[in-house]
């Protein structure tokens, strides 16, 4: 078996089931020119599943979805005759969602997704409707999702309701760049209308794989951006001139958290050619020689603020978590999340609710209040580099030339500050959101997309914020001396002075913030990080 993240070409995914990862996601679907292949093997279990599900229609078992209605209708019989309209009207009744459409990625991902999972030869869709849905994503034909309004407990029934009409003819995609009708989008894209049978609308949409997909992208842009961002925090322990011993391994032995590990290993190690960072001997015996028989007031001490020594106690968390939540989000995405689920090793139907959302929407909560955290840290460093009083005799709001006629990076924090406020209050969870629906048959519903969608937005305002803290440190950088940097802070130094310069003069920071936020949103920065130190690696 050839698994998702890798293949004889580099170009064809294998979607196996069990072998999806948020990286291969996040990468499968920002290269549309990805295709994806059924195995034989996929395509005997499809099958296999399919024909156990004929013979318990013919025996007259009744089985919910099958040959009953669904959702508030579930206490009504349905006999197979009326299946494909049955089918098709569940999806058109649940597709009622708004907003703004999902970027294309994120739709590329939720069909790998539901593929990968329709593939594991447990929801008994027929093997040609399956290779149509293949076709769609292989030629490019997107449905469009709005993205707001789905429940995420039956699934994310909208939204992959939205492909599954696209895909029996009806409703929206964009082909080729242009949104036109769904049986439009498929005549060109030469491909002939899915007909459904009994179960197979509800194969279609009864499932996890819109928020499942979209938090795989954001765990996996989020790793970038951590990582990322471990490296720029070591800049700016260097400009604030903050003492290496709370890195050194011997603290972190004893508290012996993974991610608290990693944060200080790579802060360490990075740190370790730094001619900037202050070794804590210097301050001691500069201290001693003021050292007298009387109590005495210093403007130096002997131990840094919370948001310089902290930083492995403050962002180990965020590590952990999002390794935590990483796994959740795999684990997901490698299931069979519909109900019912057609097994043919135990040559059962079994009524579940494995398309409940919870897990995703625990996981991208978990998410959005690691990366809030992150950003408190990054905002109180912006207030110490900024303030006269605390930034170590750097120029007030880092002005050295014409200062009170310049107001340097003063407007900039306030940017990072609004957007800090703005996601904190965006941290309120949504898995305890729950609220009844459907004539109180869904009576617990996750809002997994919506949790997604909302970490999604607070990524977005993370990397700004961020961005901010890192053009700080290198202005910073340029008035201390970059000479006395760390080689791996030197090239990152580098790499943002190819989009900002030294600010001499005033000027409007709005395009340049945006330029470094979209940086670590390409993973740009990763290229700086120094090879040789493995914490770096998870």
């Amino acid at each position: 078996m050839i698994p998702a993240t890798a293949s004889p070409a580099a170009d064809i995914v294998i979607p196996d089931g069990v072998s999806l990862t948020v990286d291969s996601i996040l990468s499968i679907a920002r290269d549309p020119s990805r295709q994806i292949e059924l195995t034989p093997e996929i395509r005997q279990r499809v099958i296999a599943s399919r024909q156990l599900l004929d013979k318990f229609v013919d025996s007259g078992r009744i089985i919910y979805g099958v040959t009953t209605s669904v959702g508030g209708f579930v206490n009504w019989l349905v006999p197979p005759s009326h299946a494909e309209e049955t089918q098709n009207n569940i999806m058109r009744s649940v597709q009622s969602n708004c907003g703004p459409h999902l970027d294309d990625h994120y739709v590329r991902a939720a069909m790998l997704a539901r593929i990968n999972s329709l593939g594991r030869g447990y929801s008994a869709i027929s093997i040609e409707n399956l290779d149509k849905y293949v076709a769609m994503y292989n030629n490019g034909v997107l449905p469009c999702i709005p993205e707001k309004g789905s429940l995420g407990t039956s699934g994310d029934l909208g939204p992959l309701a939205c492909i599954g009409l696209v895909g029996t003819g009806q409703w929206r995609a964009k082909y080729e760049g242009e949104i036109m009708p769904g049986a439009e989008a498929l005549k060109k894209a030469g491909i002939k209308p899915m007909k459904l049978s009994y179960k197979e609308g509800l194969a279609l949409i009864n499932g996890t794989s819109v928020m499942t997909a979209v938090a795989a992208c954001l765990v996996a842009e989020s790793k970038s951006l951590i990582k990322a961002y471990t490296l720029a925090s070591c800049m700016s322990l260097e400009v604030h001139k903050a003492k290496i011993m709370p890195f050194h391994p011997a603290a972190h032995r004893q508290k012996p958290h993974p991610g608290q590990g990693k944060i200080a290993e790579c802060i360490y190690k990075t740190l370790g050619d730094s001619k900037m960072i202050v070794q804590d001997e210097e301050i001691e015996q500069w201290l001693g020689k003021l050292a007298s028989d009387q109590p005495t007031g210093l403007d130096e001490q002997i131990e840094d603020v919370y948001s310089l020594r902290a930083t492995p106690q403050i962002l180990g968390p965020v590590v952990d978590t999002t390794l935590f939540v990483q796994q959740t989000v795999e684990t997901e995405v490698n299931s069979s999340n519909d109900n019912p689920l057609i097994v043919v090793e135990d040559g059962e139907a079994v009524h579940n609710a494995n398309f409940h959302g919870q897990y995703i929407s625990n996981a991208m909560d978990q998410l959005a209040i690691v990366l809030v955290n992150m950003c408190n840290l990054s905002d109180r460093r912006n207030n110490r580099l900024l303030h006269p009083k605390l930034n170590g005799n750097l120029p007030p709001f880092l002005v050295k030339e014409n200062a009170g006629v310049r107001m340097g990076l003063m407007g900039g924090q306030f940017l990072a500050t609004s957007l800090t406020a703005e996601i904190r209050q965006m941290c309120m969870p949504m898995s305890i959101q729950s609220l009844p629906s459907t004539g109180d048959f869904q009576d617990h519903v996750s809002f997994g997309l919506v949790a997604a969608r909302r970490t999604r937005d607070i990524l977005d305002n993370a990397r700004h914020i961020l961005a901010f803290e890192l053009i700080c440190a290198c202005q910073a950088a340029d008035l201390r001396g970059i000479d006395q940097l760390s080689s791996a802070t030197r090239e990152l130094h580098g790499m943002v002075r190819q989009r900002v310069p030294y600010l001499d003069h005033d000027e409007p920071t709005t395009d340049y913030i945006e330029s470094i936020a979209a940086m670590f949103a390409n993973g740009d920065f990763l290229q700086a990080v120094p090879q040789e130190v493995d914490a770096y690696n998870w």
